[in-house]
């Protein structure tokens, strides 16, 4: 029997707003989502506007997450941020894996597997991103790249239950370019995941929530959130505008 997931959308806002805007943004989506809603939300803006966000989303419901991490709880790490400090500021998910941190800052299957572990170790819960180019999706290696993410970035992790664990999958294509997956390429891809999911962790494969990221719009979120094994959306540009976002919120029910 399929387990029951709830949705879980997550707005990744990268390096975008000021304390001001990000305290604004965060009330304007914070009073905009619908208290009865069925999805889980979560807001991730910079390192800098964490603590304000945090205050903001005190008592709503909605979650604070990091846009990633270093693995030492302390130490002569200059301009790195632990799972410990995200935890104390009030996270509860960190993302880790993202396409850009594997583009511009280095980030490899290895390395993210230790941020992974470190962000677990620290009571916290990872959002593993895996994703493929363009050169590689023409190349026909999409399922390859994205079994050697997953297996690379989770290692010897065992999580105790499915809610220990996301996984977003974000066709390096179609981040910040106005493509997107369409709703077949974007299930076989999350029904692959979910299957390698299965090999590697058993029975907890079925509550392990998959989202998709990747130029998600208004436009496009319901019927990519009606794929079976589509349950939430990593949600960038459009995350930063409430009347683009809510709406996104709104169609994961």
């Amino acid at each position: 029997m399929m387990a029951e997931r709830q949705p879980f959308i997550a707005g990744n806002w990268k390096m975008h707003k000021t304390l001001a805007e990000a305290r604004t943004l965060a009330r304007d989506i914070r009073q905009g989502a619908a208290p009865g809603r069925r999805a889980e939300v979560a807001l991730a803006p910079p390192y800098t506007a964490l603590a304000a966000v945090a205050a903001e989303l005190a008592g709503s419901g909605l979650r604070l997450a990091a846009q990633d991490t270093f693995w030492e709880r302390q130490g002569a790490f200059t301009g790195a941020i632990s799972p410990a400090m995200l935890a104390d500021v009030g996270c509860h998910y960190v993302i880790v894996g993202h396409s850009e941190r594997r583009q511009h800052f280095g980030d490899t299957d290895a390395t993210v597997n230790r941020k992974l572990t470190a962000v677990v170790a620290a009571g916290l819960i990872p959002i593993l991103c895996v994703g493929e180019t363009q050169a590689e999706r023409a190349a026909g290696q999409t399922l390859q790249v994205v079994r050697g993410q997953l297996e690379g970035g989770l290692g010897a992790l065992k999580p105790a239950s499915g809610s220990a664990l996301v996984v977003a999958y974000e066709p390096v294509w179609a981040i910040g370019t106005g493509l997107t997956a369409t709703p077949g390429q974007a299930q076989t891809v999350h029904h692959f995941i979910r299957s390698l999911l299965r090999e590697f962790l058993g029975p907890a494969a079925e509550e392990i929530r998959l989202q998709y990221g990747g130029s998600v719009t208004p436009d496009n979120a319901a019927i990519l959130l009606a794929q079976p094994d589509i349950d939430g959306a990593l949600v960038g540009g459009a995350s930063l505008k409430p009347e683009l976002f809510l709406p996104i919120i709104a169609a994961a029910g």
